[in-house]
């Protein structure tokens, strides 16, 4: 039941994300051409027995060797042509199916990509509640990736390797079904390891990606919130929180490993027990026939059978690296498919519900209740009800905590009430079609998100779900990368109105709609001010905009569509009151003739509203206008009463100690962003791409070919040389075992010769075939030790690399991570992608590369001992060979280099498209993100084709001058036996030897993604470590990072680094002739000689404008950026 749910599931995940009939075909095709790339070489193995009779006869005929040498020689290159046909057949074939299986492989995760941010998008918003968006993170990278390396040309090989095995066994019962019949009992036992190990391979990948993705959360909110974890010293805590998950990661991938080591050894264990089974009841066949008069068996159809089926078995064996991989493929789709199939409780992209035409505005709430699905305890509103009549004001107010911005939620529908009714224009707000009803609505939040693009599209955002008729042309050019192309216009330093001329009508309205609304919300002014105007980019969540013009260009998103009902949710809080009043004044100039909701901390905002709503604890305390409800000396009028006497008594006592540190905490998170003149943030966002602007930019660290893995992984060794040197040793036993097999295999087919005895034969049959037994309990322990012990090694460096990712990020300052191009997700990416990608390059993957390498050297070596002038002509085409294998890496790595930031930032749009999932659930921007997303990915996604082209065919020549060297071989070699320079055996044991390797060398050329992966991120993570190092003050060096980091290092860094004060003291503070330019800004100061000074137990206010420095004076105190001239001095230090 078991392997029928595992092969059900691997079927589901190939036909995943709706494939097209160009994704079937595809499939299909390479399907079919994998099975066709099998057969050629058992058919090769029947020829290559035929050649065995036609070399028996010539060392037989040894009186008239001379005489028959000719027709010898002539029949063997007739048989050598033949193997040449059948080698180019192959080639086409696995060409063919190569193609296919990368291109399904890449276009797969395209779909799965796609698909997961569509469903995602479909949620309701308490949905991600629970769901970080450093999860959202590790699925798109690490999953994708997952499930690309376990789908894409490595399916092929195996079902090649299958179909090889069909072949060989169904050539074999033809000719010798008895011995065939023998062998085949066999098959059941590798066939069940290979379930066997999968299951748990499978089992522990999953657990390992759940763990992986923890620490991925963790690291995506402290990277989201950079301010505050560098203003309160949080990065030793978060460190160690986000090692804890690693570390439990990294358990689970021990036990993976373990898991691999015994699949592994088992199946060597089974091939090679196979092959001494052959060859022990092989031995009797052909003694039987050599001395038989009418034989039923030749040499050559015994050697045949032997021949592919040891072939099969150790085909087989080798395609064992792949397993762990398709495991790994299904275990990662399936935790993808749970938000892929999960049926959304508000969907607001589906067409179901009632449409309605034109709305009034009107609301009503009654016996409303509702509580947060991820706190179902507590209820937040308790039976509420309210009237908000259409074409009114109203305003709810309340003490925080009240229910006031809930009331908002439930009115936009981010949430459902869980009791009650919602009624708009008198139809229930449930049964009213999600978007629909959302078209009707202007909503302003009191810390409104922005996203990582121009200031023109975020205010045109407004408008893609517009109810205006006249906006509906509009759409296409909304959805389209129209205004992202125009906003790049203008960075180029092109004219507004002239640019958006030349991209027709819709833009120049779109355009004309998004200044009026900029002028009504007072933005205007600020926005013309900015080197590139509108098309300056406001960063990720508009980092790089103050809170008041964030407030500012939401407002004018909000009016843009000339909305129905609007609702201001603390809309001016960020506000100065200068520019509160003009915002006051606008609003009240458009609030007829529509429905205005007001929720509001500052009572003096909404005196003039139609009705007020008093909340406390979920329920309504009294309504009324204003004068009624101060009239009644109520909450309402004790509210008024509280805020009045605060502003005039100026006592500060009522300050607590509680809400100090929230205003503290205010403050840091305000750092840098009061900056209504050009800032360095608003440089940066300009050169920066936005993110709905398709610009590729090179990677920040170039390639270095292979030489970075090697440079990164050996400081990462050091700590682990015992378990390397064992892993190495077992590597070294691996790689040397196929030539230690050619040996026994060559003596073993040299001593089958009809011109021994019978009793030599069975004799030698006896022997070697014990000695392949022997070899099958060697290799069974050699390859348990050396992949678990690889894998121990692989999963502990990969530890110590996100550890070190990490770290190196909070290392560095404010300024490098709000520096051109870097957001909270791409720079994410150098745990989640990178640390997936050396991952990839798993233990297993190690130690089959190493014992590959062995294996080559051991065979030449062992090669030119035994006959080295056959050997000589054979390695000739080793440098084509490896030559073909190195330009598929490099292919490769240079498709990896060039859309490097393509796959970073894809990224990025999908985690910042759910870190602000409410903003684009109420502006109905699904399809736009899904089209931005897209269009992210166009670059890799048109040069796919081209790459699988190019790297497949260099792996097609690799599997086909492996065939061409045994051609070679056999040729050359026939031509020294008949000569009498060499010996069948000799011969026997080069070729062989040759062969196995010619085939090692193939399927190494297979993992040759995972090396470019690996090398790429390495590469990147090499850089970032490079970068910071300068100012880490001797903590962190590139030579020495990764071997520091251990266990030990991790947990002990939060006591040693983290001293506590003992108590709170009082300190002085000094500002002494402070200048202070921002970075991309020299020219223009934001400090020019400041001079404070704050006393021990004081309290000092800085007051003032936006953009007078006031919080770049915080920034400094915290040593956030540090002043170009003067000191600051605390406590004298």
């Amino acid at each position: 039941m078991k392997i029928i749910q595992k092969l059900a599931g691997y079927h589901q995940l190939l036909l995943a994300g709706n494939p097209t009939k160009l994704d079937i075909g595809t499939l299909l095709v390479g399907i079919l051409a994998a099975i066709a790339s099998g057969v050629p070489f058992p058919l090769i193995g029947i020829v290559f027995g035929q050649l065995l009779d036609d070399f028996n006869a010539v060392t037989c005929d040894a009186g008239d060797t001379t005489d028959s040498g000719p027709e010898y020689q002539a029949s063997i290159n007739s048989k050598i042509l033949l193997i040449v046909y059948l080698a180019i057949a192959q080639f086409v074939t696995i060409y063919i199916h190569l193609t296919c299986w990368t291109l399904n492989g890449a276009r797969l995760a395209q779909r799965l990509r796609e698909r997961y941010l569509q469903n995602l998008l479909r949620q309701e918003p308490s949905y991600f509640d629970n769901l970080p968006p450093g999860e959202i993170a590790s699925r798109l990278n690490g999953d994708i990736q997952a499930i690309r390396s376990g789908t894409s040309e490595k399916v092929g090989i195996c079902l090649s390797s299958l179909s090889f095995f069909i072949t060989a066994y169904i050539v074999a019962f033809i000719k010798d079904y008895l011995l065939a019949a023998m062998l085949v009992s066999l098959v059941p036992a590798f066939f069940i390891m290979s379930f066997v190990g999968g299951y748990y391979i499978e089992k522990y990948s999953g657990l390992m990606s759940d763990y992986a993705a923890t620490a991925s959360s963790i690291a995506s909110e402290a990277l989201s919130n950079i301010l505050v974890v560098q203003a309160f010293g949080a990065n030793v805590r978060l460190e160690d929180k986000f090692s804890t998950s690693l570390k439990a990661s990294e358990k689970q991938g021990l036990k993976k490993a373990t898991a691999v080591g015994i699949q592994s050894g088992v199946l060597y264990f089974i091939a090679y027990s196979a092959n001494g089974l052959a060859f022990w009841q092989g031995s009797k066949r052909i003694a039987i026939a050599a001395h038989s008069d009418s034989p039923t068996t030749t040499v050559g159809a015994t050697f045949t059978v032997i021949f592919i089926l040891i072939e099969a078995t150790l085909l087989l064996s080798q395609v064992a690296p792949f397993l762990h991989l398709f495991s790994a493929a299904v275990a990662s789709y399936q935790k993808m498919r749970e938000d892929i199939d999960r049926e959304s409780l508000i969907d607001g992209t589906g067409g179901s519900g009632l449409c309605l035409t034109q709305a009034e505005g009107g609301f009503e709430f009654k016996n409303v209740s509702f509580t947060y699905p991820s706190r179902p305890d507590v209820t937040v509103l308790d039976q509420i009800n309210i009237s908000m009549p259409a074409n009114k004001h109203t305003a709810i107010v309340g003490l925080s905590g009240s229910g006031k911005s809930t009331v908002a939620g439930l009115i936009t529908r981010l949430y459902d009430p869980t009791g009650g009714q919602i009624l708009f224009d008198g139809h229930d707000l449930c049964d009213l079609n999600v978007r629909n009803s959302r078209s009707f609505l202007g909503l302003v939040q009191q810390d409104p998100s922005l996203l990582n693009r121009s200031l023109l599209e975020n205010i045109a955002h407004g408008l893609i779900n517009s109810s205006n008729p006249d906006h509906t042309s509009l759409k296409t050019a909304l959805l389209g990368p129209e205004l992202s192309g125009l906003a790049a216009d203008l960075r180029e330093g092109e004219d507004l109105t002239a640019a958006a001329e030349k991209r027709g009508p819709e833009v120049v309205k779109i355009v004309t709609l998004v200044q009026e609304a900029a002028v009504l919300a007072d933005a205007d002014t600020f926005i013309t001010a900015l080197q590139h105007g509108y098309g300056t980019t406001v960063g990720s969540s508009g980092r790089l905009i103050s809170g008041g013009q964030k407030q500012r260009i939401a407002l004018a998103r909000a009016l843009v569509k000339n909305p129905a009902v609007l609702i201001l949710d603390e809309a001016t809080s960020s506000l100065d009151s200068r520019s509160e009043q003009r915002i006051q004044r606008a609003i009240a100039n458009i609030a007829s003739g529509r429905t205005v909701i007001t929720i509001a901390h500052r009572l003096s905002t909404i005196t003039g509203a139609d009705n007020i709503v008093v909340m406390d604890k979920g329920r309504i305390a009294e309504q009324g206008n204003h004068a009624t409800l101060m009239a009644n000396n109520g909450p309402y009028a004790n509210l008024v009463n509280l805020q009045t006497l605060g502003s005039t008594s100026g006592k500060i006592e009522r300050t607590n100690s509680l809400n100090s540190v929230q205003t503290l905490q205010d403050s840091v998170t305000d750092v840098d962003l009061e900056k209504e003149s050009l800032s360095k943030d608003l440089v940066n966002a300009e050169d920066a791409p936005a993110t709905g602007i398709l610009e590729e930019q090179e990677p920040e660290t170039p390639s270095k070919g292979l030489g970075v893995l090697i440079r990164g992984y050996s400081p990462a060794l050091r700590p682990h040389l015992l378990v390397l040197i064992v892993a190495l040793f077992g590597s070294v036993i691996v790689g040397g075992a196929f030539s230690g097999e050619a040996v026994i295999f060559g003596n073993t087919v040299g001593g089958l010769s009809p011109c021994n005895s019978a009793d030599s034969i069975r004799s030698r049959g006896d022997f070697y075939g014990l000695m392949f037994f022997v070899l099958a309990i060697i290799e069974f322990f050699a390859n348990l030790v050396s992949w678990s012990a690889f894998g121990w090694v692989s999963e502990k460096i990969v530890y110590s690399v996100r550890v070190l990712s990490f770290r190196s990020l909070f290392e560095q300052d404010l300024q490098w991570h709000q520096s051109k191009g870097r957001t909270p997700a791409s720079l994410l990416s150098y745990i989640t992608r990178d640390g997936s990608a050396l991952a990839g390059l798993s233990g297993s993957v190690i130690g089959t590369l190493f014992s590959i390498t062995v294996n080559l050297i051991a065979a030449i070596v062992l090669t030119h001992i035994i006959a080295w002038r056959i050997a000589l002509v054979c390695l000739s085409l080793v440098p084509l060979l490896l030559g073909a294998g190195v330009m598929e890496l490099r292919v490769l790595g240079q498709f990896e280099e060039r859309h490097e930031n393509a796959y970073t930032q894809s990224v990025d749009i999908g985690v910042e498209a759910i870190t602000s999932i409410k903003t684009i659930a109420a502006l109905s921007l699904e399809e736009d993100t899904l089209n931005i997303y897209r269009r992210s990915l166009k670059g890799p996604r048109k040069e796919t084709l081209k790459v699988t082209v190019q790297a497949s065919l260099c792996q097609a020549i690799t599997y086909f001058l492996g065939n061409l060297v045994n051609a070679l071989a056999y040729w050359w070699g026939a031509k020294q036996i008949i000569a009498g320079n060499y010996t069948q055996t000799q011969f026997l044991i080069v070729v062989f030897s040759l062969l196995v390797s010619a085939l090692l060398w193939s399927q190494m050329f297979a993992l040759a993604p995972e090396l470019s992966s690996a090398r790429a991120a390495m590469a990147r993570i090499l850089g970032l470590i490079e970068e910071g190092s300068d100012g880490m003050q001797g903590r962190i060096t590139p030579r020495n990072a990764l071997a520091e980091i251990s266990e030990k290092d991790v947990e002990g860094t939060a006591t040693t680094n983290s001293p506590r004060p003992s108590g709170i003291t009082a300190s002085s503070v000094q500002l002494r002739d402070i200048h202070f330019s921002y970075p991309a800004r020299p020219d223009m100061k934001v400090l020019n000689g400041l001079n404070i000074n704050i006393k021990p137990g004081s309290f000092c206010a800085l007051v003032g404008p936006s953009g007078a420095g006031k919080s770049t004076i915080i920034a400094l105190i915290e040593r956030l950026y540090t002043p170009q001239s003067g000191g600051i001095v605390i406590d004298g230090v």
